[in-house]
């Protein structure tokens, strides 16, 4: 059965997955390691999973039809690649973007993830004012108002800039609201109280966990994954060239740097009033739930 990690882009889903795969793995490694077998818990849905898609042309002039091509034939396969997954019969942990939403097509409604493949979730939560110089950052956007606008694009699917499979995002709010309501086994985890307060995180993780995992546990790991995983030291370790998860400029077929402000994106400093308002505004109801305003 899958676990999902769970969030909306630049929200901290590669800090919860670092913590997480040194957590269940009982692998804490050293501070120079800390991205090594990361890959235990991949990206979904990826080219291994969605077996036959569409050749995607490395390009960005797609047209309409050919991501119709591609968005249909990913949707028909959600559920046939995560049965093939769960074939294991392990408890899988698996890292997405994408909103859990039905598409309906040619009649038949499918679904993104459901309980008959799915255990539970850990879904990571951002401001979405902090998520815009990062998403205009990693998306080689080129104004915080294109930025602004990805979050309140409802339509929105990512991944065919950078050859991937894409994966529907929709708006911010969408997306919280999609994964909230996902019925079995649901932890939320915020970005912002990660930071302040690290070890009653992940104190919440390891319980969710330890249902499905058997591992050790102490104020000593937990101090040790805290120095591992902290933004100086991925940021460090992006530097050094040990780890190969960037995104692609789009302009220069240049890798973007990943780690970029981190816990420094402040949007009060950073962020025009104009662009604060729109957010607000849109995504009233969805900050005042989580306490950002």
């Amino acid at each position: 059965m899958i676990i999902w990690l769970a969030s909306y882009p630049k929200s901290g889903n590669t800090w919860v997955r670092t913590i997480v795969n040194q957590i269940i793995f009982n692998d804490i490694k050293s501070k120079n390691e800390v991205f090594d077998n990361l890959s235990r818990i991949k990206r979904y849905p990826s080219k291994t999973d969605i077996v036959g898609l569409p050749q995607i042309p490395n390009t960005n002039n797609l047209t309409k039809e050919q991501k119709k091509e591609v968005i249909d034939f990913t949707v028909k396969n959600w559920e046939i690649s995560q049965e093939h997954i769960n074939k294991n019969n392990k408890t899988n942990l698996l890292k997405t973007h994408n909103m859990l939403c039905n598409i309906n097509l040619d009649g038949k409604d499918y679904s993104f993830a459901n309980v008959k493949n799915t255990e539970g979730v850990i879904h990571i939560v951002r401001d979405p004012r902090n998520i815009v110089t990062s998403a205009k950052n990693h998306f080689s956007l080129s104004t915080e108002e294109e930025s602004v606008e990805m979050l309140c694009d409802k339509y929105n699917w990512t991944g065919f800039s950078n050859n991937e499979v894409p994966q529907l995002l929709s708006s911010w709010g969408n997306h919280y609201n999609s994964w909230k309501k996902f019925p079995k086994n649901y932890l939320l985890i915020k970005y912002e109280d990660l930071i302040l307060d690290f070890k009653k995180e992940i104190l919440k993780i390891t319980k969710y966990l330890s249902n499905y995992f058997e591992y050790n546990i102490s104020d000593t790991i937990i101090e040790k994954i805290e120095k591992n995983t902290s933004f100086e030291n991925f940021k460090e370790l992006e530097k050094k060239g040990k780890f190969d998860e960037n995104s692609i400029n789009k302009i220069t077929g240049e890798k973007r740097t990943f780690f970029n402000l981190g816990p420094n994106n402040n949007w009060k400093k950073i962020l025009k009033k104009e662009s604060n308002i729109k957010i607000e505004e849109l995504f009233v109801n969805e900050m005042k739930e989580l306490g950002y305003l």
